[in-house]
């Protein structure tokens, strides 16, 4: 579990470098534009919420709150994977070594392993 929590800390600072150096030094609008324009950054537009929404589905299924939950989806559309490198980082931390509780959740792994 280790090195899966290098690698999601890793993960969080290269999304915060390339955020910030999007931030600073682009113009969300006129490079958006040029994106839309060419099909290649559509299929990545596309591909990349398809990825956000799926991921999104492990995080509603493994919180037990909802709004916890929507807050995170609302993160993880507006922010990317920076909001996914981050909430796995945390939720690894929360598991304490425990594979079942990162995956499921404290509260569905206590029911699972109830059987």
């Amino acid at each position: 579990m280790k090195i899966a929590k290098i690698i999601a800390l890793l993960g969080v600072i290269a999304m915060s470098i390339a955020l910030i150096q999007g931030f600073v030094g682009g113009d969300f609008s006129a490079d958006g534009a040029l994106i839309l324009q060419n099909p290649w950054g559509i299929v990545s537009l596309v591909d990349l919420y398809v990825g956000f929404i799926l991921f999104s589905l492990w995080i509603v299924f493994r919180e037990q709150n909802w709004i916890v939950s929507v807050i995170w989806v609302i993160l993880m559309m507006v922010l990317g994977f920076f909001t996914g490198a981050l909430y796995v980082f945390i939720t690894l931390h929360q598991a304490k070594g425990d594979w079942v509780v990162f995956f499921m959740g404290a509260k569905k792994a206590a029911e699972v392993r109830k059987g």
